[in-house]
C-alpha cells in the first residue's frame, strides 16, 4: 500500500507565492512519474505539471514560467513552487505518482488534495 500526503495549501494574494509538497510512503520499490493536477469549482481536473524520475518536466501552458515542479528521489517527494499566483489558479491541487511496489505492481496513487485560494 502506498500513500501520498500533501501540504502547503492556503490563502494567498494575487502575485504571491506558495509551495506545495507531497510525500510518498509505503511499499515503494520505485517511483516513475510524479506530478500535480488541479480542479477548480465547476471545472474538470487539469494537468499542472509533471516530473519524471530523471527530472524531465512538463507543464500546462497556463502555468509555464510561473510554476516549477521538482522532486527528491531519495525522499520520495515532489514539490510545486507557484509564483505570481492569479485568481484563476484557485483550485484543489492533488499530487499523483506512478509507483512500482515491492510486489512489482505498477499503481497510480493520488493524494487527498489541498486547497489553494488566490484572492485579495
Amino acid at each position: 500500500q502506498v500513500q501520498l500526503v500533501e501540504s502547503g495549501g492556503g490563502l494567498v494574494q494575487p502575485g504571491g507565492s506558495l509551495r506545495l509538497s507531497c510525500a510518498a510512503s509505503g511499499s515503494i520499490l520505485g517511483i516513475n512519474n510524479m506530478g500535480w493536477y488541479r480542479q477548480a469549482p465547476g471545472k474538470e481536473r487539469e494537468l499542472v505539471g509533471t516530473v519524471t524520475s530523471r527530472g524531465t518536466t512538463n507543464y500546462a501552458d497556463s502555468v509555464k514560467d510561473r510554476f516549477t515542479t521538482s522532486r527528491d528521489n531519495a525522499k520520495n517527494t515532489v514539490l510545486l513552487q507557484m509564483n505570481n499566483l492569479k485568481p484563476e489558479d484557485t483550485a484543489v491541487y492533488s499530487c499523483y505518482a506512478v509507483v512500482t511496489t515491492l510486489t512489482f505492481q505498477i499503481v497510480e496513487v493520488w493524494g487527498q488534495g489541498t486547497l489553494v485560494t488566490v484572492s485579495s
